[in-house]
């Protein structure tokens, strides 16, 4: 199992009248955790695009539990429980500076030739980068 951890601060954009996270702006901050969880692993989307493999979003699942506000300071912990195939599951729980945890969801990602437009299997890079962790 794969485990990342990155922060984000909530910036006001981000809020609602009554200084609650517009629900849409969770997916950003899953993209952040993902984004940033290959960064750690040693990889990114650019490496990947340039190399010709495009990761669109699947399905997407979220869960509230309680509500982040303007300024807190959200810690996104993202987690590979599985390697990859074709697709690649990430799981998310966030977390308020109170370490409260707040919302979790999962997005599933699936690997597309750029070219072909068709579904692949996952890059060498990213399974022999993650079966470290297995």
């Amino acid at each position: 199992m794969y485990i990342s951890e990155t922060t984000v601060r909530v910036r006001y954009a981000e809020t609602d009248k009554m200084s609650y996270v517009y629900y849409g702006n969770y997916t950003h901050y899953y993209e952040v955790g993902r984004v940033e969880a290959l960064r750690q692993l040693g990889t990114s989307y650019k490496e990947m695009e340039d190399a010709g493999i495009m990761m669109p979003v699947y399905t997407c699942n979220l869960k509230y539990l309680k509500p982040a506000l303007y300024d807190d300071l959200l810690v996104i912990k993202t987690t590979i429980k599985a390697l990859p195939t074709a697709r690649i599951v990430f799981d998310y729980e966030i977390y308020n500076q109170k370490d409260e945890l707040i919302n979790i969801g999962t997005t599933t990602l699936v690997f597309i030739d750029s070219k072909t437009n068709k579904p692949r299997v996952a890059p060498d890079s990213i399974i022999n980068k993650l079966k470290a962790y297995f």
